[in-house]
């Protein structure tokens, strides 16, 4: 796949040295069978501007730095909604008390709900200030937006609050089916669902606002 995306990338350097016009490339590539995405890519490498030769753009290049930023920032993004989620979760039970319940369990809802509290109030605001930073950076530098790093993490965000996503409504209907219908069981699916659903429409909406300034 590498070689012969390098190939064809050759083929655009060479047919626009030439004096081919971008829609005749087009218009090539696809009668020779080559995805849209790809040809898009290629053609997409080099600047529109008049000029001896065809004057590449630049591209975006991973350091160790921007993986690290990336990095705290989806981590801190899992464990703020992780403990958010587990935080209103220990409410809705001290609110809506099972009857099953021990005393022991009751007890130990308050230390959860002081652990999830505290890293809630630590790590969200680290998610933020990492965030704005970023995205600071990219409104400056549009071509970081091509990150590898970004774009991975960001679709496997997108892979991990889909799973989330159809496991809750899965267990709405196991729940369903089986008679164990309760107002606690159904206020902890709309809270799952609502932190899930959140992240995923946020940055599939980013990945598509991205996709229509390409």
């Amino acid at each position: 796949m590498a070689s012969a995306t390098q190939e064809l990338d050759v083929f655009v350097r060479d047919a626009l040295a030439k004096g081919a016009s971008r829609a005749e490339l087009q218009a090539a590539m696809d009668s020779a069978g080559w995805p849209m995405e790809q040809s898009r890519v290629a053609l997409a490498a080099y600047a529109d501007i008049p000029f001896v030769v065809p004057v590449p753009r630049p591209k975006p290049y991973l350091s160790a730095r921007e993986a690290f930023l990336y990095l705290v920032l989806f981590s801190t993004l899992y464990y703020s909604a992780w403990n958010l989620g587990s935080l209103i979760f220990d409410l809705i039970n001290r609110a809506i008390p099972d009857p099953a319940d021990r005393a022991y369990d009751l007890m130990r809802f308050g230390d959860s709900i002081r652990w999830s509290t505290a890293s809630v109030i630590i790590a969200f605001p680290v998610f933020l200030f990492v965030a704005r930073y970023l995205s600071r950076e990219l409104a400056r530098h549009p071509i970081k937006r091509l990150s590898v790093v970004r774009r991975w993490l960001t679709y496997l965000t997108l892979f991990i609050a889909s799973i989330v996503l159809i496991g809750d409504m899965t267990t709405l209907i196991y729940k369903l089916l089986g008679g164990e219908f309760t107002m606690r069981f159904v206020l902890k699916v709309l809270v799952a669902a609502a932190i899930a659903g959140s992240v995923f429409g946020y940055y599939l909406g980013d990945l598509r606002n991205e996709e229509q300034e390409a």
